[in-house]
């Protein structure tokens, strides 16, 4: 199974590091997935958005963001978040 390292990063606190299969977030130009191996990319995220990062273990994590910046270069995805707060698992209501 592929992997990338992805860090999701706010103001005060680390929301999430670790591998990662799947992350998913809304830019200011509409819905993206990132899997392993993606080119490289820089986005602003909308405001109001939230990403969700989908770990090794199959687990989906969801982080209300409310804007920032995404970067994946050299199979590393880094989210710089405008806020920080973990929403749960993003199947559960």
């Amino acid at each position: 199974m592929a992997t990338m390292q992805v860090d999701v990063v706010a103001p005060e606190e680390r929301l999430f590091s670790g591998e990662a299969t799947e992350v998913y977030a809304r830019s200011l130009d509409g819905e993206i997935g990132i899997l392993p191996g993606h080119q490289p990319i820089l986005l602003a995220l909308a405001p109001g958005s939230a990403v969700r990062v989908r770990d090794t273990g199959g687990s989906e994590h969801r982080y209300d963001v409310g804007g920032g910046f995404l970067e994946f270069k050299d199979n590393r995805l880094t989210v710089l978040a405008d806020e920080s707060g973990e929403a749960g698992d993003a199947g559960q209501p």
